[in-house]
């Protein structure tokens, strides 16, 4: 039997303020009746640009530039009676009033209200990525919980990042669960910042207001399954091809991968480096934050290569000298 031959689809996130573009497959296509975003099959000869273009005018009758498209995330699936490669990239510019022109219902809908099951199972991803910021802000070293408490209050990660992992390896489980109580608290501000957890699942039994717990590989290799309900985040930390097939075995919403370059924080950790980081994002049905050596600079090429985006330390975290 000859091999299925993969579809190469473009897809579009269009974003009009805080709300995404969706539009309900026709009942006769395949998948029918399920949401979907805008995008179609690449005719020949087209980029993924000029495909998506093409596909959002005909669909929806919106105008977007292919110029003004960014990168989101690329999933290969398997549908069993087809396989395709959903390439999918972002706009948030546009001009026009999008209506159904193939018969479609379509709506702007906030990207917390997408829902799995009302989508192709391959859109999973997506959704995710839709949800996610660009930039995971993750916190570094401190003496204590009070020192901590202050680093993050003279940090920014509200202004760099909607997401912040709360890690502090320096502490032990009562202090860090004291550090977690005053910073879900609001103690050291930035309420509009979501806060992972960073080790065990069960934190989230102390914690259910956090916004998810994050697992390191020592912890996440104990697991066999999804350890917490899907109203929370689950994020791990991987550093290779087998790594990133254990986390989506355990149905995680995201992982951290790298370290991409050498880091100061991990020493003796060697390096992915951008073509491998590149490779293992091309094998992998997840989102991706790329970690190690990283800064805002590099965010657009780390993009470039398919990640969501960057995670770190250095970009937000006030040094010693800061908190003078």
């Amino acid at each position: 039997m000859a091999p299925v031959a993969e579809v190469h689809v473009a897809v579009g996130v269009i974003r009009r303020g805080d709300k995404v573009l969706i539009a309900r497959r026709p009942d006769h296509l395949h998948q029918g009746g399920l949401l979907e975003f805008p995008g179609g099959k690449l005719e020949p000869g087209e980029t993924v640009q000029q495909a998506l273009v093409r596909e959002t005018l005909e669909e929806t009758g919106l105008t977007v530039s292919a110029a003004d498209l960014t990168p989101l995330i690329g999933i290969r699936h398997d549908y069993g009676d087809k396989r395709v490669f959903l390439d999918v990239w972002e706009a948030f510019s546009h001009s026009g009033e999008p209506e159904g022109k193939e018969g479609q219902s379509v709506e702007w809908r906030s990207p917390s209200l997408l829902l799995d099951e009302e989508f192709p199972a391959a859109n999973r991803p997506i959704i995710r990525a839709a949800r996610l910021p660009r930039r995971y802000a993750i916190t570094g070293s401190a003496r204590d919980a009070d020192d901590y408490v202050a680093r993050i209050k003279r940090g920014v990660p509200g202004k760099s990042s909607a997401l912040c992992l709360l890690r502090a390896p320096e502490l032990d489980a009562a202090s860090y669960q004291e550090v977690a109580a005053r910073v879900l608290s609001g103690e050291a501000g930035h309420q509009n910042v979501n806060w992972m957890l960073h080790g065990k699942p069960a934190l989230l039994e102390s914690f259910p207001d956090a916004a998810g717990v994050h697992m390191p590989w020592r912890e996440a290799q104990r697991h066999r399954q999804r350890p917490i309900g899907s109203n929370h985040w689950l994020a791990v930390s991987c550093h290779s091809a087998d790594e990133i097939e254990h986390a989506m075995k355990l149905d995680a919403d995201f992982i951290t991968l790298g370290p991409v370059r050498p880091t100061e924080s991990h020493p003796g950790a060697p390096a992915l480096g951008t073509e491998v980081f590149r490779d293992l994002i091309a094998q992998s049905a997840i989102v991706i934050y790329g970690l190690g050596g990283l800064n805002i600079g590099d965010e657009r090429d780390i993009v470039s290569l398919g990640a969501q985006g960057i995670a770190g330390i250095g970009f937000w975290w006030p040094s010693v000298a800061a908190q003078q």
